[in-house]
């Protein structure tokens, strides 16, 4: 019995040495053997089992991907003195492992250094530029503005490098400081640039009265475009008003001599009768139900009531 337990011992303990001294690297790993510490032997990177030492030796895993740093806000005055926030991010990889261990250790180790070089390099390039040189990328031709700011004056600052070539440079610099890490940076990026907040009221107050301007602007435009219209719809209508007027006292005319044609003519004919008829429409117009008149018996007004032809 007692030779079994042992027998039994024996092989777990050799299950355990032999599960000690064996590690498994994947495709996206890369591997630091140490001993009590210090780093023993070459990086590993080839996948596959591999072997160590049990219990002396540790096995520090590095990522062979590429690794993400996002850095936080911060707030940079540029060279003509504007406070800006400024969000930048990179993307980094592991290239020399054993270097890397040696001077970080691990990831967090890099995130932390890689804030210090990538945020003060970042504020050391925001302040050797004006800010239109972080907002634009290219001189922009002014036959590209739309059409509704053609009517004001357009006037674009001439930039000499623009934010992608600024961008560029933070990452040229922060490469020669991080080479002897270990590590490569792949890209840097300003992924946001603003104003602090209270150059940002006062941005935002300069923008809506300029905008506020060209309203303002094409309000008075169609203001005056409607008096002009207003004015002429007067215009022709005084002009066909008054063409009215004169065709209509033409004809007024003309009826007024065909008329008085027809009164000469028939008084021409028989100046009695036409004595007659105009008396009729004289009566006609003069005497109503509710016209009460008091006249002579000699009045020529009565001739043919009082003497009926």
């Amino acid at each position: 019995m007692n030779r079994s337990f042992l027998i039994a011992g024996i092989v777990l303990a050799v299950l355990v040495v032999a599960a000690a001294s064996v590690f498994r690297v994947g495709e996206a790993e890369q591997v630091i053997i140490t001993q009590f510490g210090d780093p023993i032997g070459e990086p590993i990177g080839s996948p596959g089992l591999h072997f160590k030492v049990p219990f002396v030796q540790q096995v520090n895993y590095f990522d062979k991907r590429f690794l993400e740093w996002d850095g936080s806000p911060n707030q940079v005055p540029t060279k003509d003195k504007r406070f800006i926030w400024v969000d930048t991010y990179a993307r980094w990889r592991i290239v020399a492992p054993l270097r890397f261990f040696q001077r970080l250790r691990d990831e967090r180790g890099a995130q932390s250094r890689l804030d210090d070089i990538l945020d003060g390099e970042t504020r050391n390039a925001v302040a050797r530029y004006d800010l239109i040189e972080l907002v634009r990328n290219t001189n922009r031709n002014p036959d590209d503005i739309p059409i509704e700011a053609e009517e004001e004056e357009v006037i674009l600052n001439v930039i000499a490098k623009g934010r992608d070539q600024v961008s560029r440079e933070i990452l040229e610099r922060a490469a020669s400081r991080t080479s002897d890490l270990g590590i490569e940076l792949l890209d840097l990026r300003i992924k946001r640039i603003n104003y602090v907040e209270e150059v940002q009221r006062d941005v935002f107050a300069r923008m809506i009265a300029e905008r506020q301007r060209i309203a303002e602007l094409y309000r008075s435009e169609g203001q005056g475009e409607a008096a002009r219209i207003e004015g002429e719809r007067e215009r022709d209508l005084q002009r066909i008003q008054s063409e009215a007027f004169r065709a209509a006292e033409e004809l007024r005319g003309k009826a007024d001599a065909e008329a008085t044609d027809i009164y000469a003519a028939a008084y021409g004919r028989d100046a009695d009768f036409y004595s007659f008829t105009r008396s009729l429409e004289t009566y006609e117009k003069v005497i109503d139900p509710g016209t009460m008149l008091i006249l002579g018996t000699d009045s020529e007004f009565l001739k043919f009531l009082d003497r009926p032809r």
